[in-house]
């Protein structure tokens, strides 16, 4: 049996796919499980061993489906239901299974606030897909890999913070995700812990800005690292401190105590952190926590978050308690 899994895009939403990845290869073990994403988030999965073979699209759709249709799939797996994915599943003209992407339901939330959410998790609304298939939940949460020669190596942190730090992860995708410059400033002041700043090159202008407070104590690793090592800063932190983005979810793959921080989007379109029931039931701790200012009414105003505030105030950001943010931070580190 072939079966072709689609979810083109993006680092987060394709790490919460990856339960259903997994449970696909351990209960279907003699399957060939092939995985189709964009070609610029090919490290997301490249180490994943649950997949036997990986597609990419870069621009060219049609030629992605001529090489797709020379596998013939038994199956096609849709995770992402877009004009794209759609038109692969015409083409290929095979047996489909996919996910419930309640775009009714996230549009009268963001737009209406009308919260007809299942709330049922995203990640478990990809595994109801593979019900046909009986493939089921095995309670172990998310996954993400680390090639062996792509993790942090000695010195690639400053010995300040060979002792421990805190990984606050300051970018996201739009601008509603993420907490204004100065609020950053006033949580790393706050917090008397080491602390790295991690994020890509976009963010390495504000990472400099918020480090300024303290450069021993912040280390703006924004830039300076690879998806990979990125995830290993994380991996290796006591605690991550993150937007909604996708190191947000490697951080719950890696079982990490997570502080979510939301603004423009929000847990209440299902796509709260994720650890997997079995883990949960295991602990004995609340291994995460979801920020969001009460009482904002026109918060969610996205799924995906936006350029700018559509209300122009951005309290949902701005009236973030840092304050609490750090003091109970401070809490979960005595605790280790």
């Amino acid at each position: 049996m072939k079966i072709l899994v689609i979810r083109f895009s993006s680092i987060g939403d394709i790490v919460l796919t990856t339960p259903a990845i997994r449970c696909l290869k351990q209960q279907l073990p003699h399957a060939e499980i092939h995985f189709l994403c964009k070609l610029q988030f090919k490290a997301v999965t490249e180490a994943n061993p649950y997949i036997d073979r990986f597609h990419y699209y870069n621009g060219n759709l049609s030629a992605l489906i001529e090489t797709l249709k020379a596998e013939q799939f038994n199956y096609i797996i849709d995770l992402h239901k877009n004009f794209r994915s759609y038109k692969i599943r015409w083409a290929l003209r095979t047996q489909v299974l996919a996910y419930q992407k309640l775009s009714i339901q996230k549009f009268l939330l963001t737009r209406f606030h009308i919260n007809m959410m299942p709330g049922r998790h995203i990640s478990l609304r990809c595994l109801d897909a593979l019900a046909p298939l009986n493939v089921f939940d095995d309670g172990k949460g998310l996954d993400y890999f680390i090639p062996a020669d792509a993790t942090l190596k000695l010195g690639d942190l400053p010995a300040s913070h060979s002792a421990g730090y805190i990984a606050i992860v300051i970018g996201a995708s739009y601008f509603t995700k993420k907490l204004p410059i100065q609020k950053l400033q006033q949580l790393c002041k706050l917090i008397q812990y080491p602390i790295v700043l991690v994020g890509g090159k976009e963010d390495v202008e504000a990472g400099n800005a918020i480090a300024t407070v303290d450069v021993i104590k912040v280390y703006n690793a924004c830039g300076k690292f690879s998806l990979h090592e990125s995830a290993d800063i994380v991996r290796q932190s006591h605690l991550v401190i993150a937007h909604d983005t996708g190191l947000l979810y490697i951080a719950c793959a890696f079982k990490k105590r997570v502080f979510a921080i939301w603004g423009g989007t929000s847990p209440a379109l299902d796509v709260e952190p994720y650890y997997g029931s079995s883990f949960v039931k295991q602990s004995v701790h609340a291994w995460y926590k979801n920020y969001v200012v009460p009482n904002i009414s026109c918060q969610p105003c996205s799924n995906f978050g936006t350029a700018t505030c559509p209300k122009k105030h951005f309290h949902c950001m701005q009236w973030q308690n840092v304050e609490q943010i750090a003091q109970e931070a401070l809490q979960i580190l005595t605790k280790k």
